[in-house]
């Protein structure tokens, strides 16, 4: 299935396993991991496996070790993919089903960004939960340079993690960002040394794994509700308390709190719930 999904990527993207932690490695290094339109579209295709699929607890993103993690969208398709409105709307859809199949998925996600990230880097970057980089990343989004507006979504979620001032700066003068800027404004969560930052990132990675997969699962959809000012506690949020306090790690998480012992919420995610 998953090979299905990555067929049409042609190797561009690599995907592998370690425990519960999934890696997706952009690989074009001659095109210093430009996404193609396969790209974007395989995105759209893998993601969704990859949330059905149980033994699946977080996913790293990542370009190059040691970079670059993607130079944005691949340009040299646009003369053929975008000539005309149709092929632009239909290229644009295709980025538009990546970009959302990663800001959907309901598990935890780390971008691991080492060099530049630039334009749909970027992008993918900031569709991710979490973000981690060395001093030698560079960041930008740059439709102003190419003159396409950015969709909508991208937007949206540009403003919800700098806030619109910053969206502002980034989106309408097209300059790049270092990584101190970017850590200043909220755009990557922590700066590490190039020979510890892989490290971290999957040491992230292994902490996210070992929490209770309902809370983070919960945890997510309410900060999307939250950041769209949707507030209430409505029948689907119910449901999501009821869910977690019927689990077996609950049951777990209470029970080694109260043995004074981590808990082992791997151990419990296949058990029926409790009531």
């Amino acid at each position: 299935m998953i090979e299905a999904a990555l067929a049409d990527a042609a190797g561009s993207l690599l995907v592998t396993r370690d425990g519960g932690v999934v890696t997706i490695r952009m690989d074009r290094p001659d095109k210093h991991n430009a996404i193609s339109y396969a790209m974007w579209t395989a995105f759209g295709r893998l993601m969704p496996l990859l949330a059905d699929d149980d033994d699946v607890d977080v996913v790293v993103l990542r370009g190059t070790p040691g970079g670059p993690f993607s130079a944005g969208a691949d340009i040299s398709e646009f003369t053929s993919l975008r000539a005309d409105p149709v092929g632009a709307q239909a290229y644009s859809d295709a980025v538009a089903a990546g970009e959302g199949a990663l800001l959907r998925f309901p598990k935890p996600t780390i971008a691991l960004v080492q060099g530049f990230a630039i334009g749909g880097g970027t992008q993918v970057a900031v569709a991710c939960d979490l973000r981690v980089c060395d001093p030698t990343s560079r960041f930008g989004v740059t439709p102003a340079k190419l003159g396409i507006v950015y969709a909508l979504e991208s937007t949206a979620r540009l403003v919800e993690t700098v806030g619109a001032a910053w969206a502002r700066w980034i989106l309408l003068t097209g300059d790049l960002l270092d990584a101190e800027q970017a850590l200043r404004i909220g755009l990557v969560h922590e700066v590490h040394p190039a020979a510890l930052v892989e490290g971290r990132a999957y040491e992230l990675a292994a902490t996210l794994s070992s929490r209770a997969r309902i809370s983070l699962i919960g945890g997510k959809q309410l900060i999307a509700r939250a950041a769209a000012g949707r507030l209430e506690e409505d029948a689907e949020v119910r449901a999501l308390y009821e869910q977690s306090w019927t689990s077996a790690e609950y049951a777990e998480g209470v029970a080694a709190f109260l043995a004074k012992r981590p808990p082992a919420f791997s151990a419990v995610r296949r058990q029926p719930p409790l009531g």
